[in-house]
């Protein structure tokens, strides 16, 4: 069994609030737009950490993190990339990598909102865990812990981190 804190959209802010989750979860994942270098080295400090750059991301970004990725976690096919729509909207791209990879949980980030539905059609799990960053329409910063067991999803839980500053935003 594996725990995982799965965020996206830091936009170059790490909540506080966040670090008691880090240390709770085995990994963490980040679905793009990180914002900074330093937001990765302090997560990866502390967890292993997957990540794909976003499309705020620098050049320095895309060099360490790819667009996409695919990888089994506890025999479970995931694929993450930060662009990715949602069950019966997704772009273009982000449908041929689900028909390519067929996984069994499909992550994104990019859009603020967060959502986790079953994409029925395509035989999945969706999540977007919306964002935790200050810079956005969200208005609450939110993120998701789950465990994966045996190739299943297991105790889900939203994690609301407050409201998203206003200030600078």
């Amino acid at each position: 069994m594996k725990k995982i804190l799965l965020i996206s959209d830091t936009h170059d802010y790490l909540d506080p609030a966040l670090i008691k989750h880090i240390n709770y979860a085995d990994e963490v994942w980040h679905a793009g737009d990180i914002g900074s270098t330093e937001i990765s080295e302090i997560v990866q400090q502390l967890r292993p950490f997957r990540a794909v750059h976003g499309n705020i991301d620098g050049a320095e970004l895309r060099s360490l993190f790819p667009e996409t990725l695919v990888f089994d976690c506890e025999n479970l096919k995931v694929l993450i990339t930060h662009v990715g729509g949602y069950p019966k909207n997704y772009p273009s791209p982000a449908r041929s990598l689900l028909l390519e990879h067929r996984p069994g949980l499909f992550i994104c980030g990019h859009s603020h909102i967060l959502k986790v539905m079953h994409d029925k059609e395509l035989n999945l799990l969706y999540m977007n865990p919306g964002a935790c960053g200050k810079h956005g329409f969200h208005q609450i910063k939110t993120a998701l812990r789950f465990e994966i067991e045996a190739g299943e999803v297991k105790n889900l839980a939203v994690i609301e981190l407050g409201k998203r500053s206003f200030i600078n935003s």
